[in-house]
């Protein structure tokens, strides 16, 4: 018998059986679990240990991340965790501050919120590609919005961005780059948009928000947050490429681009520095123990493993007659938006004429080849599919 689940949930009822919603809910994803391979949550990893140990009460990281006092938080490890993060990306040990937030979404308003704060006036560029959390945050801000052209593969247009600064030079820049754009996983060249606010005598905040890629990034060296980088902040994402099961990220700031707050609140023994207040200490905890358990090595193989298979499925997605794109960082696989055979049975994420899948850690070749089997079994089916036009890569295999 279908359990109900609605039904089976309504709290109005007297007649509760919590053991069989939880089953429900744990079945239904094991068994989506193989062909949910659209959006980026790493698979790889087992945090078990933490949540059978710590799960069982409330860690609750109030106050700013450097205060210590208090009793059943795990600020010393959301220390240790954004202290790892900076030190990965190179970030000036005495100009940086941090901690774990909710996710990237937070991570972006907390680091746009400081920038606005420091740079009132300022005009706040992002690109057509930049993720939909950026002007939401924008907008709540109050502030005035410039859109840059984003090219099809996703990157920004910076001759479309040069033009709109330059009829804007009067006023301070806050710029959002996206290292790992929503579709396509496009990183915006962050020297080149330096040396628009240099050509064009700006001051400002560059923000990046480098939710998907920016710890796969930085591993690789290609991401940097040195003085030379001329980047003030970023946000990054946990239960993306760390896996954690809980939604959750990492935001760092200079602490010379900030306007902290000094106003401390008496009954938390600490200053209200954080975006929520209240912080998922659990959450800090999971990703310690993600980094603790791999660390760089551990990870920077995981990374190269998952682009291994990313380009597997290129290979496997182009010999049915199919194409298929990725940039050669990427864990992203763009490709036209299959049928709607596999559509129904593949989770894939579809905007348009366009769909992607993500071969985040965990991800097998077994899968590649089931997807690419109904693929092609979809295509060579009576009814005639078209062929959408595909973004070029110009760097890209």
């Amino acid at each position: 018998m279908t359990l109900d689940l609605a039904a089976a949930a309504d709290l109005t009822r007297d007649d509760i059986d919590v053991t069989a919603v939880l089953d429900h809910l744990i079945h239904a994803a094991d068994a989506a679990a193989a062909t949910s391979i659209g959006y980026p949550g790493a698979v790889d990893l087992d945090h078990t240990p933490v949540i059978t140990r710590l799960g069982h009460r409330l860690w609750n990281n109030i106050g700013d991340p450097a205060t210590t006092g208090g009793v059943a938080h795990t600020r010393v490890l959301e220390q240790a965790v954004t202290g790892w993060v900076a030190d990965l990306l190179g970030m000036p040990a005495d100009d940086r501050w941090g901690y774990v937030t909710t996710g990237g979404t937070e991570g972006n308003l907390s680091a746009l919120h400081a920038a606005y704060r420091r740079w009132p006036t300022a005009r706040i560029y992002y690109s057509t590609a930049a993720h939909y959390s950026i002007p939401k945050i924008v907008s709540m801000l109050g502030a005035y919005t410039v859109v840059v052209r984003a090219h099809p593969d996703g990157e920004m247009d910076y001759d479309d961005l040069a033009a709109q600064i330059r009829k804007r030079r009067r006023w301070p820049a806050i710029v959002v780059a996206t290292a790992g754009t929503t579709m396509t996983e496009a990183v915006d060249d962050t020297h080149r948009i330096r040396t628009l606010f240099t050509e064009y005598g700006m001051v400002g905040h560059l923000h990046v928000d480098a939710a998907l890629s920016g710890i796969p990034l930085a591993l690789d060296g290609a991401l940097r947050l040195d003085d030379a980088s001329g980047i003030s902040s970023i946000a990054i994402s946990g239960h993306k490429f760390l896996g954690v099961p809980t939604p959750c990220g990492v935001v760092l700031i200079r602490d010379s681009a900030r306007t902290p707050a000094r106003q401390p609140i008496a009954y938390t023994a600490s200053v209200d520095t954080t975006i929520t207040g209240s912080r998922c200490g659990l959450a800090a905890a999971l990703l310690w123990h993600a980094i603790a358990l791999h660390g760089r090595e551990g990870h920077r193989w995981r990374a190269s493993h998952a682009r291994s298979i990313a380009a597997y499925a290129v290979e496997q997605i182009r010999a049915t007659g199919w194409t298929a794109r990725r940039w050669p960082h990427a864990f992203t696989v763009v490709l036209p938006t299959p049928p709607e055979p596999v559509r129904a049975k593949w989770l894939l994420a579809t905007d348009g004429p366009l769909s992607h899948l993500i071969c985040m850690p965990g991800i097998t070749r077994g899968q590649i080849d089931a997807l690419a089997a109904d693929l092609a079994a979809a295509i060579q089916a009576p009814i005639p599919h078209p062929r959408t036009p595909h973004p070029t890569f110009t760097t890209a295999p």
